[in-house]
């Protein structure tokens, strides 16, 4: 009886293994049979509970005992995927970053594809998905891909690889790449065919004039045959010259791919809507695409209703609840239904499918975000329509790359909260749009605005004439759109910079990199005339005033994760400060030497931050009894046994009991003011003075992102980037993203003795930004900030 073969379990090694003179890198896929892992399993704890097994590094082909923790499980699926990419580092960060290696497991066989090979990108047809190396353990898998051009680049074959045939291909037309080479082409239309008589089964003709997606770019031209490839029908197309193109080279693209460019044409009068990503028209005006050219109705008048295509932002009512908004991502007819239908990939998970009807792909999204509607349903997005073009872009008959404008909002608009504010901010091309270095100021402005109305009195205090300009401009053209809208254009923000420049309070603002809390001094001190946010009290030294404070502590070598409690109250202590009264704003800068070297690799989040103590004139408890406070003890903050306990105050009572050994005889006591209501009467407790964490900035390679807090669990948290993707070249815009973040929420709940041992590498997400990259915190207090 032949013996049957051992399933494995797959893992990939997230930190690299030293043993001996060896090291196996990080990236670097174990396996391990899955009766030995179950079975071992209980048996393998070692110091702390933490699971040792022998895994077999697949690389290396050798077996190790492993830390289980040190791993991450794999698919079988994702394991042969991430073996066929090498290096282990650019295996690894695959896996870290996720969306690469999800999109891979969506492909099929037939898809339509490019190629990045030898700097240059391919169209081609997937034909073959698997593996082209004999082992007996793991073997990559690689997808097969037919070329649909002629290229003069190295590794290219027939559809054979080590003396096998794969595929059938015509000669240096084939290539087998890792998942990572390989990007799913657009496709324009779907329809179901019926491979066996292409000729007929096909709406379209030779000569015709057709659009087809190669790579990102739309590319227009003549269909010149079709044929059968068997599981698929191709056609050969011809591409229309591009700009400075002589000839174009014949390609064989799949049937499913391509569109008459009647169909890009709408019917009657013409009609025009905006896509949520580019802010361009897609209605045909662009002339560079080549795709339609129609004259203006009534003169230079920009047509008064909307055409609706792919990438069109839209909404759609409901039989129940709200409208529901989302961006169409195919139009078309389906079968067994009447009329042209759109295929709508929602903002919500409200949907019913993940671009599938009956079984085919029709386009591709998360699943229950996608749904399939009559296009004469779909309603242009109520939210964008005041980002029409300018007059002057519709007679030049094209749009501005990157013009999406955001509206100018004259009404109060509060800040959104909870699922509002999900809503309204989460998205791509959502936020405010960075442009030229502007990334401290998009960072300061989100984390302040978008979620609180703390510091709301800087947009309607009364203030001096020849700044009411730039102050109309922050909050009509900036916090007002992005609380109602979600999404601020760079021209808003370049505004302000202008105005700040123009006015002379700083050089620099319009094209030079700077800190946020320059900007935030400068606009908060020197234009609107803010009342500082900080009182501080030094014993023997005048009073100060401050907008943020910075944190200065002594080096403590015990001190390796800190929270932000421990470095507030170290800083106080160090620096013999109190707050003369409680802030309604808390702006902290964390201890940093430059924008590089950080004083600690990880600083733990307090979601509250409790300021009872640090309070000159408030009452204080007793550390030991909770009875009133009478002396404070700076001496025993710096004792070990007390260092992590914060601030040290006591009653007569307790100070006597706690410094009677001889290592607290030397300790000086420092009396504490009692307040006026306190002395002699009946003590109740300690009204504690808390202040609620509403945001964070974090830097990185001189890159300013953050997080804001929109609703009341630790889970909800929203990830601000200005600068998150690019849409073309040197005269493309940057792509703004606001992402939901609860893996932040989870680290926060981790006991902080347990979250000091956690790797940043391992973190999930964008965690590892907000715990080591932290740059300053913001905290409120609602309740004062109605006195100021």
């Amino acid at each position: 009886m032949a013996r049957k073969e051992a399933r494995n379990r797959y893992f990939i090694l997230l930190l690299d293994f030293p043993v001996h003179d060896r090291v196996f890198p990080a990236g670097t896929i174990a396996a391990i049979p899955e009766d030995d892992y179950g079975r071992e399993g209980a048996e393998s704890e070692g110091e702390a509970g933490q699971r040792r097994l022998k895994f077999h590094l697949v690389d290396a082909d050798v077996w190790q005992v492993l830390e289980a923790q040190t791993l991450r499980p794999l698919t079988g699926v994702q394991a042969g995927l991430l073996q066929a990419v090498s290096p282990s580092a650019k295996r690894l960060q695959l896996y870290l970053e996720g969306p690469e290696l999800a999109d891979a497991q969506r492909l099929s066989l037939f898809d339509p594809v490019t190629v990045n090979h030898h700097a240059l990108t391919l169209p081609g047809i997937i034909r073959y998905i698997g593996t082209i190396v004999s082992s007996h353990l793991l073997t990559g898998t690689f997808f097969g891909i037919e070329l649909q051009v002629d290229a003069d680049v190295d590794g290219l074959n027939s559809g054979e690889f080590g003396g096998s045939r794969y595929f059938q291909c015509k000669e240096n037309s084939g290539i087998f790449v890792p998942f990572n080479k390989v990007k799913r082409r657009w496709r324009a239309c779907r329809e179901p065919v019926t491979p066996a008589d292409p000729q007929g089964s096909c709406p379209l003709a030779p000569g015709d004039s057709v659009a087809t997606y190669m790579g990102e770019d739309l590319r227009t031209g003549t269909l010149m045959g079709i044929s059968d490839g068997g599981a698929t029908i191709l056609v050969n197309f011809e591409p229309d010259p591009s700009k400075g193109e002589e000839q174009s080279l014949l390609c064989k693209v799949p049937l499913d791919s391509i569109v008459k460019q009647d169909m890009l044409r709408p019917c009657g009068p013409l009609q025009h809507s905006l896509s949520r990503e580019s802010g361009t028209e897609v209605d045909g005006l662009q002339q560079e695409q080549g795709l339609v050219q129609q004259a203006l109705v009534n003169g230079d008048s920009p047509p008064p209703r909307h055409w609706l295509g792919v990438k069109s932002t839209v909404q759609i009512d409901m039989s129940k609840g709200p409208p529901v908004t989302g961006v169409i991502q195919w139009t078309g007819h389906l079968p067994g239904v009447d009329g042209q239908q759109a295929g709508v990939e929602l903002d919500v998970d409200q949907g019913l499918t993940d671009g599938r009807w009956q079984g085919i792909h029709y386009f591709h999204c998360p699943p229950k975000r996608g749904i399939f509607v009559r296009l004469a349903s779909c309603q242009p997005d109520a939210r964008f329509q005041s980002l029409s073009p300018s007059r002057d872009n519709w007679h030049e008959g094209k749009a501005i790359a990157g013009s999406r404008e955001s509206c100018v909002v004259t009404e109060l608009i509060a800040p959104p909260r909870e699922e509002e504010a999900v809503r309204v901010l989460q998205g791509r091309m959502r936020g405010i749009q960075g442009h030229c270095n502007s990334c401290y100021m998009d960072a300061a402005l989100f984390s302040l605005f978008s979620c609180s109305m703390v510091l709301d009195s800087m947009l309607y205090k009364t203030t001096a004439r020849h700044n009411a300009q730039l102050q109309q401009i922050l909050r009509e053209e900036i916090v007002n759109p992005l609380r109602r809208d979600g999404f601020v254009d760079c021209k808003k923000v370049m505004n302000l910079r202008q105005e700040l420049t123009q006015g002379g309070y700083c050089a620099g603002f319009t094209s030079e990199e700077k800190d946020p809390e320059e900007f935030l001094n400068v606009i908060m001190q020197q234009v609107l005339g803010l009342e500082p946010l900080l009182k501080l009290k030094s014993e023997g030294h005048k009073d100060q005033e401050c907008y943020c404070h910075q944190i200065f502590i002594d080096p403590d070598d015990e001190l390796l994760v800190p929270t932000v409690q421990q470095l507030v109250e170290r800083s106080f202590h160090s620096n013999h400060l109190k707050l003369a009264e409680v802030p309604s704003c808390f702006i902290i800068q964390m201890p940093r030497f430059g924008k590089s070297y950080k004083m600690f690799e990880k600083i733990i989040p307090s979601l509250e931050l409790d300021i009872t103590d640090l309070l000159s004139e408030s009452p204080r408890g007793c550390y030991v009894c909770s009875e009133l406070a009478t002396q404070e003890c700076e001496d025993c903050f710096k004792d070990k046994l007390f260092s992590k306990t914060g601030l040290k105050q006591f009653c007569d009572i307790c100070w006597h009991q706690v410094h009677s050994q001889a290592s607290g005889r030397r300790h000086v006591s420092l009396a504490l003011r009692c307040p006026t209501g306190y002395e002699g009467g009946r003590w109740a407790g300690v009204p504690r003075e808390r202040m609620q964490l509403f945001a964070v900035l974090c830097i990185e390679t001189s890159h300013y992102v953050s997080f804001v807090k929109y609703g009341p669990q630790n889970s909800d948290w929203m990830f601000f980037d200005s600068m998150s993707d690019r849409h073309g070249g040197e005269s493309g815009y940057n792509i703004p993203s606001v992402t939901a973040c609860p893996e932040v929420g989870q680290y926060m709940d981790i006991p902080p003795a347990k979250l000091a041992k956690q790797s940043g590498r391992d973190m999930a997400g964008v965690a590892k930004r907000q715990f080591c990259d932290a740059y300053m915190y913001l905290y409120q207090n609602p309740r004062m900030a109605v006195y100021k």
